[in-house]
C-alpha cells in the first residue's frame, strides 16, 4: 500500500525514531554530517521517491527532502508498530540520480 506508507512513517516517527548502526555511520561521515534534525525534517516535509514493500527489514521507503542550506538528503526508513527505523541517510550523488535526485540514473 504505497499510498499509506507516508502515514505509517509519520505516525511511527511521532512515537520514536531509532537510528540503526548503518544510518549512524553514514550520517557521521565527515563529508556528510547529517543531523537528526535534518532527518526529522526530511521525514516531515519530504516525499517518497521509492517504495520497498518486500524489503527484508520490513516495508520501507526512500524519502527525498531538504536539509540545512537546502541540500538534498535521502532517508531510507521502515515504520514499525512502536518506532520508525532509520536504515540509512545520505547525500545523493548526481551521477547516480537525475531529476533533482528523485530518479535513479539507468546505467
Amino acid at each position: 500500500m504505497k499510498e499509506n506508507i507516508i502515514q505509517l512513517v509519520k505516525s511511527a516517527a511521532k512515537k520514536k525514531i531509532l537510528y540503526l548502526p548503518h544510518a549512524v555511520s553514514q550520517m557521521n561521515r565527515p563529508e556528510r554530517m547529517i543531523s537528526t534534525i535534518e532527518v526529522k525534517k526530511v521525514i516531515e516535509k519530504g516525499r517518497i521517491i521509492e517504495y520497498y514493500p518486500e524489503d527484508r527489514r520490513g516495508e520501507s521507503c526512500l524519502i527525498l527532502g531538504k536539509g540545512e542550506e537546502n541540500r538534498s538528503i535521502h532517508v531510507v526508513c521502515a515504520p514499525k508498530e512502536d518506532f520508525l527505523a532509520i536504515i540509512t541517510a545520505y547525500l545523493p550523488d548526481d551521477e547516480m540520480w537525475k531529476n533533482n535526485f528523485s530518479e535513479r540514473q539507468l546505467k
